[in-house]
Order: structure tokens, then C-alpha cells, then sequence
């Protein structure tokens, strides 16, 4: 007898009806997932979280009664509670920031591709943190890096994120946060990118890494 793989189950929080519904039927396009909640506010999304479990919840950070930052805060209090990729129309590193600091596992914007959405997902699910890819294309455009040798080496997941989160203007003790690891595990990983890079400091590190589309 065949035994279906579990799926990824997902509760969405969106005050806006055809974002939810859209979410919704997106995600009920890809066997992996299940959406089994879905709430139009805050308030309606903790209370549905009092009844069902759920593997990731996928929330708006705008929305009425309760925001998503003050969804995350207060999950926080929750015994097992659900990890919160958050979603924005905004691109804004403050919001990315902020997201951080409340503890959300992800952070997205609403015009990512169906592609990023489905990898977000399954990353937080396994128990990664994700950060969206900034929008490069300006920067790339006016601030191309005068060396675009190719980089020494591949760059990992965890380089790609931390370069990311570099060009939002974290701190390290901020990717540290962001990503699970201590302050000077970053500094070690900086040092790495750094050298595959063939550059010397944290500016131009990103403005190569944007060049060359590496993020």
C-alpha cells in the first residue's frame, strides 16, 4: 500500500480578500502543501492557532487588530508555536529588520515568484531562516563593480543569505540574530566570502556580489 508523503501544513493570514484567496489557491497547486487556516486579522489568526497545528504560518504584516510583528511577539508566549514566514508590498530593510527582531523565520515580498514563495516555505519548514533577495537591479545598474572577475570559489546557501543581509545594511551581530549563529562565526564566514570575492571589506563585497548576480 502506497503511503502519501506528509505534507507541509500552512495557515495564512491576509486582510485583503483576493490576496488570501489567491494565496490559497496557489498553494493548493503544489502536492506538498496543505493550507488547513486562514484568518482576515491578527486577532482571528491567533485565536485560530489556539485549534489546529500547523507547520508554517504564512502572515501579512499589515493587517487590522493585529499586526504581523505582533502576531510573531505574541507567538512567542505559544508552547511549540509555529514558525512565521511574514509577507510585505513594501521593500523595506527596516521591515526585514524588523521581522528579525520579532522573531519571523521568513520574510517576503508579495510580487516574489511562485518559485521563491515554494522554497521559503519549505526552508522554514525544515527549521531555516530566509531573508528575500533585495532588489539589485538599480544598484547593479548605477554602481557596477569596476573588477567582475569571476569568484574563486561557489558560494553556499548561508554565504548567499548573509551577502543579502550585508547589502541591507545589517550589522554582524544582526546576521547573527537573523541566521542562528554567534557574532564571530559571521566574522569567519565574511572572511570566506571575502576571499572569493578577491575583495577587502563589506562595501565592495556587495556591490561585487550585485555585479556579478551573485545576489
Amino acid at each position: 500500500m502506497l503511503i502519501e508523503p506528509a505534507r507541509i501544513t500552512i495557515a495564512l493570514a491576509d486582510d485583503q480578500a483576493l490576496v488570501l484567496s489567491g494565496l490559497k489557491a496557489l498553494l493548493g497547486g503544489f502536492a506538498q502543501f496543505r493550507v488547513v487556516a486562514e484568518a482576515a486579522d491578527g486577532a482571528a489568526l491567533l485565536e485560530v492557532l489556539q485549534g489546529v497545528a500547523v507547520d508554517v504560518v504564512l502572515c501579512d504584516i499589515r493587517m487590522p487588530l493585529l499586526d504581523g510583528f505582533e502576531v510573531c511577539q505574541r507567538l512567542r508566549a505559544y508552547t511549540n508555536a509555529p514558525p512565521v514566514i511574514l509577507l510585505t508590498t513594501f521593500d523595506d530593510s527596516s521591515l526585514a529588520l524588523r521581522a528579525v527582531e520579532v522573531g519571523a523565520k521568513g520574510f517576503l515580498l508579495k510580487d516574489a515568484s511562485p518559485a521563491e514563495l515554494v522554497d521559503t516555505i519549505e526552508e522554514v519548514a525544515a527549521g531555516r531562516s530566509v531573508v528575500a533577495p533585495i532588489a539589485t537591479d538599480a544598484v547593479r545598474a548605477r554602481y557596477a563593480y569596476r573588477d567582475q572577475g569571476p569568484p574563486t570559489g561557489n558560494f553556499s546557501k548561508r554565504e548567499i543569505d548573509i551577502l543579502r543581509l550585508l547589502a541591507g545594511g545589517y550589522t554582524n551581530r544582526e546576521i547573527g540574530q537573523a541566521i542562528h549563529v554567534t557574532e564571530g562565526t559571521v566574522k569567519n564566514y565574511l572572511m570566506d566570502i571575502f576571499d572569493k570575492l578577491g575583495t577587502r571589506d563589506r562595501t565592495r563585497a556587495v556591490l561585487k556580489a550585485i555585479t556579478l548576480k551573485v545576489i
